[in-house]
């Protein structure tokens, strides 16, 4: 869709998550990945992976990484951050999630850190998944992360951003259907772009749809991602941190995180 096209022309994904040494998503992030990820030197396939926020440190882990995007900025970025790092690079190519250009079975391990939220049609998103699954050997791993379908009125509270009109037609209709829609992207890029928000029950269900067995489901920041902005504070991190991991298989609290991991198995 246009608009997600426009919002990462904008350049603003290179840095996002990685500056002043990641954010509380790419830490959580990375140490989930790495707590199931089988030994180096397994094949990993980033579908959606961006600019290469993900696959530099997989790369660096001694991983045979390859990254698929549909942005050509993306794919520009995530080849220079490669060319950076000559002893441990990684390929990326431009791709669509829904119709991979690869072998089947040729794959130890699928990442798709965007392609479920920005395919706002389940069928899509079952599409993706489903060639995920094609593309991994039998008993390879999936790490698959959705949006909360709350996230957009719990940053809205933290933000003190409930009482703009626009902000809140904005919230219910993410509550409502679980498509976002940034009504106005040219100014205000930090309320993301069109996206699907999931229900933690629903995200589930789609991978196993798929053909995956569910290993676990995992909330990345927990209720952590939108208290004020105390990552800012270094000190303050080992805190935040603790309180991600303590709550993050609790059932009642999915909802409160940003963003939720699956980890699944394609069966031997």
């Amino acid at each position: 869709m246009r608009d997600i096209q426009t919002y990462y022309e904008l350049g603003l994904e290179r840095d996002r998550i990685i500056a002043d040494g990641g954010n509380l998503e790419f830490v959580r992030t990375q140490e989930i990945v790495r707590r199931f990820l089988p030994s180096p030197p397994a094949s990993i396939l980033d579908v959606g992976g961006g600019p290469g926020a993900h696959a530099v440190w997989l790369a660096r882990d001694g991983y045979q990484v390859h990254l698929i995007d549909p942005m050509p900025l993306h794919i520009e970025q995530a080849t220079a951050a490669a060319a950076a790092q000559p002893n441990h690079h990684f390929t990326a190519a431009r791709g669509d999630a829904r119709q991979l250009d690869l072998p089947d079975a040729s794959y130890d391990v699928a990442l798709l850190f965007g392609p479920l939220y920005h395919l706002t049609e389940r069928s899509e998103r079952i599409a993706a998944l489903t060639e995920a699954y094609r593309v991994l050997r039998p008993g390879g791993w999936l790490f698959a992360v959705g949006i909360s379908r709350f996230a957009s009125l719990l940053d809205s509270l933290r933000r003190n951003a409930l009482g703009n009109p626009e902000i809140s037609r904005m919230v219910d209709d993410d509550l409502r259907t679980g498509v976002h829609r940034n009504p106005n992207l040219a100014d205000a890029p930090g309320w993301f772009t069109t996206a699907y928000f999931h229900d933690p029950r629903d995200l589930t269900a789609e991978v196993e749809t798929a053909g995956f067995t569910v290993d676990d489901l995992l909330a990345v920041e927990g209720p952590a991602a939108f208290v004020g902005n105390g990552w800012d504070d270094p000190a303050r991190r080992p805190q935040i941190l603790a309180t991600a991991r303590a709550v993050e298989r609790e059932p009642s609290l999915f909802g409160a995180s940003a963003h939720l991991m699956v980890i699944a198995t394609r069966p031997e």
